[in-house]
């Protein structure tokens, strides 16, 4: 799972705003959609997003482990 809420704090950070992504950088508007949903973005858009920030990776997004299916939580219990 990924949060792409380190980007918004460093846009801010930088008065950087969605704006000026669009309009002036060629970031579409669909992509900052998929950003602020936390949904899949490319690692192009991403490495652009870092260039165009002035900043790395870890600055603008976090990533952790998927949550355990119920499923699987349920099955792992019972063989306890």
């Amino acid at each position: 799972m990924v949060s792409y809420e380190r980007l918004w704090e460093t846009m801010k950070k930088k008065n950087i705003s969605q704006y000026y992504l669009i309009h002036y950088c060629n970031v579409s508007s669909s992509q900052i959609d998929r950003l602020k949903k936390n949904c899949y973005v490319s690692t192009h858009t991403i490495e652009k997003l870092c260039f165009l920030l002035d900043c790395n990776v870890e600055d603008i997004m976090t990533v952790y482990p998927d949550p355990e299916p119920e499923t699987e939580k349920a099955e792992s219990s019972s063989q306890n």
